[in-house]
């Protein structure tokens, strides 16, 4: 039986985007486990029946001893479990888990980015000066005869080939983690004030506070509706926008804020309209269940975002950074429930049609097939 080892930084990541891919391809016949650091999630995940394997490790970390230590504890772990191929998920994961498996002679790796991440898409200082060091890394690991790169939208993929770190044989586009589409079933809009919820962690580059600014557009123009951020704080993130600023966004009645909840599905039912306004995604996974919801999304117009939604069909793209076109395409939204009826059955169509976890998962275990028996790689999903 062919083992295949996961390593991700955050054993929810891994609950809620692979663990759907990681059942699929142990039905299919691999030995399956989980490396990650000790988390909440881990109970869960093995009572799905995927073991898991503790690693520190610090995905925001900048100290080289704990970096080298890091590498040192996955090397050991590799030449331990002997696995035929490791699918690592993120740029630390991908970093530390290629120099380890190039440690312990892993016949196969797979890398895949969920996205450019914060590195790329904020305009910190601190990101700036990280941007020549990651782009090093992955140009001297990545490209190697053994290992594929998944990326998840076209955009990424002509912009990690046109600066010379990745070979575009080396790459599949395999369209984000996909979406339980019998799990996330279109349901009736609740009853009341129209709903709109923007699940996603509480970052800037989220378009968190276009957001809000918005609701304040909307709230003045006397359009009635709610306005609701889903989701968490994420520390280990420098775009994390602070409690201070959250509790005033709050307290000002400007937004509604909802703690984190597993049962989205749920979430998604109590809402009328789904809104993501990011800077830049991979292909994102909570664009992807609003869609199989049934529910009519506002987005951005940036890469990810814009492979789930096309403008006018089942949602509407405005430009990033942009509070008032977000408060433009919401209001057009919130003033017409046909036109909402009509986006969501459309989204329904696409998430069935073109972005159900089948269909990611046979095109991850294809790739996982040609790369264990030496064929060559295909630059492009089907």
């Amino acid at each position: 039986m062919k083992r295949i080892l996961f390593l991700t930084a955050k054993d929810g990541y891994f609950f809620s985007h692979r663990l759907h891919l990681a059942l699929r391809v142990q039905a299919a016949g691999y030995d399956v486990k989980l490396v990650a650091p000790q988390g909440p999630y881990r109970e869960r995940i093995e009572a799905a029946g995927i073991p898991v394997l503790d690693v520190k490790m610090d995905r925001q970390g900048k100290n080289p001893l704990t970096d080298l230590r890091t590498v040192r504890a996955l090397t050991e772990i590799y030449r331990r479990e002997g696995p035929d191929l490791v699918h690592h998920v993120a740029v630390k994961p991908m970093i530390y888990g290629t120099l380890a498996a190039k440690l312990a002679g892993v016949p196969c790796v797979v890398n895949a980015m969920a996205g450019m991440g914060y590195v790329f898409l904020s305009q910190q200082l601190l990101s700036r000066a990280l941007r020549p060091g990651v782009k090093l890394s992955f140009r001297l690991l990545l490209n190697a005869a053994n290992s594929r790169i998944i990326l998840q939208n076209p955009d990424d993929l002509e912009r990690w080939v046109g600066w010379g770190v990745m070979l575009r044989e080396r790459i599949a586009l395999i369209r984000g983690a996909g979406v339980d589409i019998e799990q996330f079933r279109p349901t009736p809009e609740p009853p009341g004030e129209p709903v709109v919820i923007v699940p996603a962690r509480f970052l800037f580059d989220k378009g968190i506070g276009e957001f809000v600014e918005a609701a304040r557009i909307l709230r003045a123009r006397g359009v009635k509706a709610r306005f609701v951020l889903l989701g968490e704080p994420d520390r280990k993130n420098p775009e994390a926008i602070d409690d201070a600023t959250l509790a005033r966004w709050k307290n000002e009645g400007a937004v509604e804020i909802w703690p984190w909840r597993d049962d989205v599905d749920q979430a998604l039912a109590d809402s009328h309209v789904v809104c993501l306004p990011s800077y830049g995604e991979g292909l994102p996974k909570t664009l992807l269940e609003a869609a199989a919801a049934g529910r009519p999304i506002v987005t951005t117009d940036v890469p990810g975002c814009r492979e789930v939604v096309r403008d006018g069909d089942n949602g509407f793209l405005v430009p990033a950074r942009d509070a008032q076109a977000v408060a433009c395409a919401l209001e057009k939204l919130l003033l017409d429930p046909a036109l909402r009826a009509r986006f969501g059955r459309r989204g329904r169509e696409r998430a069935e049609t073109e972005f159900s976890s089948s269909i990611v998962a046979d095109q991850t275990l294809a790739l996982y097939e040609s790369l264990l028996q030496g064929q060559p790689p295909r630059t492009m999903s089907p």
